[in-house]
């Protein structure tokens, strides 16, 4: 069997040359993608890490520890009564308000505490698809019948697909209910709305944070107040994020006091609010760390820790491919990647099954930021893009981006991952086909 091992390293040996002797340096395309690949990133690293993963590894590392295994069972378990599970799981987007890889922490967090396959599904689909925020803003800009239409394909789509997996994959979902049967009823640490109240502080953290700014020339109603006080809003839940690990948790309320008087003179001192983000984020992970009164306090820490370790890597690939691909797309700039922009307005033009195919491709594989893709379809359709075709790719494209699958893949197998991509670009362009065909 060394002569295999050989042969492998041999190959990508020769794949290294091929990949270097051919390397089109010269090319003017080349280069603009390659810019385009270090731009996103740089751009997914300013605008999403610290305020969007970050917080969200810590809200996965909360149901991994605080949220007791028993309760995703009862709730989301294979033997969990599936209209509540599906319609918790179809719904929670409009809360969490979140991207294609903000969700993935939390979906691997409730996948490895014992949830069934199709809740599960259901809940990855549904945290970016039904962003309350870029359903109002997609209302807003693209028309109140793309908005309804959106609405609705988002919440068929996280069912039916949550209930199709299910259907494929139900020998292994018999057994795991099997199993689940024998499941010691372990008595609850803490009432439930103690770990309720501290993940939902954490996730209103998350919302206010990174709470979009209005359309251009907004300059009133609710969503544009709330904008303009995100960060006093953010600063309210922090106070309560101190009182539930004092009060919740039980740490010391020297050292928790300590990190958050670090942080508000940080965010008094700093130009950004990255700095006070990322010093009361060590702030949470110190005092948690350095806690010996409640083992768990110091498991929370080490279980967020393992999720950026496990997912952080993947986003990152992921996001330079991309780049590279498809250009860097967001706020003002647009570089184009290898696939030139034109050939995506030319073969998404039109409501066609090739047109509403290739917009779920394209959709599948780009990296959407939370409210990026409603200016994005804006673009698009003013150059030609058909109206069902945009919905296909605002239904695929929030849920899924090429740095998504790969850490979906790692999570629950690279079989499971293409029946789930297949299934929403397949749903995407057939509901892209109706939309346009009745020509709302």
């Amino acid at each position: 069997m060394e002569w295999k091992k050989e042969v492998r390293t041999l190959f990508w040996m020769v794949v290294v040359f091929l990949f270097a002797f051919f390397l089109p340096a010269g090319s003017a395309r080349f280069r603009e993608a390659i810019l385009a690949m270090f731009d996103l990133t740089k751009w997914y690293a300013r605008e999403h890490v610290i305020l969007c993963l970050l917080p969200a590894f810590f809200i996965a590392g909360v149901i991994a520890v605080f949220i007791s295994q028993g309760a995703v069972i009862k709730y989301f378990g294979a033997n969990a009564r599936k209209w509540l599970a599906y319609s918790v799981a179809s719904v929670s987007g409009t809360i969490l308000a979140v991207c294609s890889c903000t969700i993935l922490p939390l979906f691997s967090s409730i996948h490895k505490r014992g949830a069934g396959l199709g809740p599960a599904i259901a809940f990855l689909y549904s945290g970016p698809a039904i962003n309350i925020l870029a359903i109002i803003l997609t209302a807003r800009i693209l028309g109140l019948e793309m908005g309804v239409a959106r609405t609705i394909g988002a919440v068929v789509f996280a069912v039916v697909i949550g209930l199709v997996m299910s259907f494929i994959y139900r020998k292994e979902e018999k057994a795991k209910a099997e199993a689940q049967l024998s499941f010691p009823d372990v008595p609850e640490k803490r009432p439930l709305w103690q770990a309720a109240f501290h993940f939902f502080t954490l996730v209103l953290i998350l919302v206010f944070a990174n709470w979009g700014k209005p359309g251009e020339g907004v300059t009133e109603g609710v969503w544009y107040w709330l904008w303009a006080n995100k960060w006093a809003i953010t600063a309210i839940f922090s106070i309560l994020l101190v009182c539930s690990l004092i009060f919740i948790l039980k740490l010391k309320w020297q050292h928790v006091l300590a990190a958050a008087i670090l942080t508000g003179v940080s965010a008094w001192l700093s130009p950004t609010p990255l700095i006070p983000v990322v010093v009361g984020i060590i702030g949470v992970s110190t005092v948690t760390l350095l806690d010996k009164n409640d083992p768990d306090n110091r498991e929370w820490a080490i279980a967020t820790w393992g999720f950026a370790k496990q997912i952080m890597p993947l986003l990152a690939m992921g996001v330079l491919a991309a780049g590279f691909l498809l250009g860097s797309t967001h706020d003002d700039t647009q570089i184009a990647g290898m696939i030139p922009n034109e050939w995506v307005v030319w073969l998404v033009g039109g409501n066609s099954m090739l047109s509403n195919f290739f917009a779920s491709i394209i959709g599948a594989f780009m990296y959407f930021a939370t409210l990026t893709e409603v200016p994005i379809l804006q673009g698009l359709l003013a150059a030609g893009m058909g109206k069902g075709p945009a919905l296909a790719l605002l239904l695929a494209g929030p849920s899924l981006s090429l740095p998504n699958m790969l850490v979906i893949r790692d999570v629950i197998g690279t079989q499971k991952t293409l029946v789930y991509v297949l299934l929403v670009v397949i749903m995407a362009t057939l509901s892209g086909l109706i939309y346009g065909a009745i020509g709302i």
